[in-house]
């Protein structure tokens, strides 16, 4: 299985590369490709995908945590 990556676009959506299953709550599947895009602002007439309505109206800009090396 190879690694899914899931990057944090700032003021905008969740980049989902890679093969992955999205499913509502009830298990019904949403069909994707390799690469897409969430919505993160609420704002989008595809949900759950990005459909850039946020544009100009979201702003979010996540950055992780760094961790240190201790040795």
């Amino acid at each position: 299985m190879s690694k899914v990556q899931i990057k944090v676009n700032d003021n905008g959506s969740l980049r989902v590369t890679g093969e992955v299953e999205l499913i509502d709550a009830e298990g019904n599947v949403f069909p994707t490709k390799n690469v897409f895009s969430l919505c993160r602002c609420g704002l989008s007439k595809k949900m759950p995908f990005c459909d850039a309505s946020h544009k100009g109206q979201f702003e979010s800009c996540v950055r992780a945590e760094k961790v240190l090396d201790e040795d």
